[in-house]
């Protein structure tokens, strides 16, 4: 069996990003920092930005986020969710979802 490297999986939220300018250093696509997908729960996620592969601090752009693990938490997500985007326990800005992909993160959607 195949492994799918994240990498190639495609994006589960498209989102916009609010650099909150506590990260002193301009991020670029490709970032992967934690997020907090729901209350005590940090996972990674890998950004593409859509306009501009590189983002100064204090900066607002849209892009989308392919979580690492997904399946974990379910239902967690809905339009409008703002999650955390942290390096370590520093917050360095705030991920708002705009669309969901992956169907198994949507709130919205009843389990089977």
């Amino acid at each position: 069996m195949k492994t799918i490297s994240i990498l190639d999986r495609t994006p589960d939220v498209e989102v916009e990003f609010r650099f909150n300018g506590a990260r002193t250093r301009p991020v670029v696509s490709g970032y992967r920092p934690d997020h907090l997908i729901k209350e005590g729960y940090l996972t990674c996620g890998v950004h593409k930005y859509f306009k501009e592969d590189i983002v100064m601090p204090g900066e607002t752009v849209c892009g989308t986020i392919t979580f690492i693990s997904p399946e974990s938490y379910p239902k967690c997500l809905w339009i409008g969710k703002e999650i955390h985007i942290q390096e370590g326990a520093k917050i360095v800005g705030y991920a708002v979802v705009k669309q969901i992909f992956n169907s198994l993160l949507d709130s919205r959607i009843k389990s089977e």
